[in-house]
């Protein structure tokens, strides 16, 4: 189950446009489905999915059919996994570490490939490949929002996705650091009912339009 090629392409820009990527690691498929559904309901539109196990496909598959979602596999390591998870309909795939291989792969499928780095000289190379986005994980480990800054300040033309540790507090700073977005996890349903995710998300979003705003 795939959508159209047109819409699979869009999906980097609808990260660069939305900012938020929810990242959303659960038990089963119907655990992840019921958190993006709430986060949904609060108006976020950007989910990455993990799907280290193939039983969670299905959370890919059923916004795989909403256009007005965007969905992206994580997790993936290898080629196989990246099938399957294109053929549930991924419209990107998102790898916790950079792979020549899989990125070919990903090339050849006509899908976008996002890779996860940790350091400069990685964030280069996954540049020079021409991966378009690229995940810095985990950021706050890595140095938070400082680090961001050290990593853009001689490379500014790097697009880059801080994610691992990201807050409801200090998302936007990371924005103003230079990122192009955000992945955000735990901070947005650790701990929470789905009427508390829906409220936790509906604040990233208040603190996103006020961020936005403040640009004009």
């Amino acid at each position: 189950m795939t959508k159209c090629l047109n819409n699979t392409m869009n999906a980097i820009q609808e990260i660069y446009k939305n900012k938020i990527v929810a990242v959303i690691r659960a038990e089963d498929y119907a655990e992840a489905v019921e958190k993006a559904n709430a986060m949904i309901e609060a108006g976020l539109k950007v989910f990455e999915i993990t799907v280290e196990k193939e039983d969670m496909l299905p959370a890919i598959e059923n916004f795989a059919k909403r256009p007005d979602i965007t969905v992206m596999a994580g997790g993936i390591v290898t080629s196989m996994s990246a099938m399957s998870a294109i053929n549930s309909g991924a419209d990107v795939i998102v790898s916790p570490v950079f792979q020549v291989s899989l990125l070919k792969f990903c090339l050849g499928n006509k899908i976008p490939y996002i890779a996860t780095v940790s350091t400069p000289n990685e964030a280069y190379n996954a540049w020079k490949s021409r991966i378009p986005l690229i995940k810095i994980f985990p950021a706050k480990s890595m140095g938070q929002v400082e680090y961001i800054e050290d990593v853009l300040r001689p490379m500014p033309f790097l697009q880059l996705m801080p994610s691992g540790g990201v807050s409801l507090e200090d998302f936007t700073d990371y924005l103003d650091a230079g990122a192009v977005a955000v992945g955000m996890g735990r901070c947005l349903y650790k701990g929470a009912s789905l009427k508390e995710i829906t409220e936790r998300a509906k604040f990233a979003l208040i603190q996103l339009n006020k961020h936005e705003n403040k640009q004009i």
